[in-house]
């Protein structure tokens, strides 16, 4: 059967929808972005049982695109809608892209965010959002295939203890906000 989709196959390169099965990779794959970005190993507390629940439970809250090259895993793209108020659309937030040291050089992260963006496209979403550590060398890879650093939006994060202290000003602290 002809590949009518070369960026999802070719090179010995796959891009492919993860099932339920891969969720020990996926974590797998997390751990090794963490170490990555130079995080203790302990910073990393996803489990598989967190995988499954929120990838493939009935709610779930991601979905993720798994490469593979020479027959093994080689990365991932993790994923999930947002939405955009001024466009009245939605758009796809990438949560983590990454592609394992052995396989990086051989452009295996333009295939995933490829597809990223035909879904975007094929579910009318207006955008596709990223975030990146200001020293990741994979800054310049984003510009060079049309991501726009936005330079004017700072992010922020509420988590731990603030989380849960502006959470009690309304009842309970939320489950699993710690």
């Amino acid at each position: 059967m002809p590949n009518d989709h070369p960026d999802r196959c070719d090179q010995a390169i796959l891009v492919r929808p993860a099932t339920p099965a891969d969720a020990g990779t996926i974590v797998g794959l997390i751990r090794e972005l963490a170490s990555y970005e130079n995080e203790p190993p302990a910073s990393v507390r996803i489990s598989e049982a967190d995988v499954l629940r929120d990838g493939f439970g009935p709610k779930s809250r991601f979905e993720c695109l798994l490469v593979e090259a020479e027959g093994r895993p080689a990365g991932f793209a993790l994923f999930f809608h947002n939405y955009s108020t001024w466009e009245g659309r939605a758009g796809l937030y990438v949560e983590d892209i990454f592609v394992s040291e052995w396989a990086r050089g051989r452009n295996i992260g333009r295939r995933p965010l490829a597809e990223i963006a035909a879904i975007a496209a094929a579910r009318g979403c207006v955008r596709v959002d990223l975030s990146v550590l200001h020293w990741n060398p994979a800054r310049a890879f984003y510009e060079r295939i049309g991501f726009v650093e936005m330079a004017e939006w700072r992010p922020y994060r509420l988590h731990g203890s603030a989380l849960l202290g502006l959470a009690e000003e309304v009842g309970a602290p939320a489950e699993g906000a710690s």
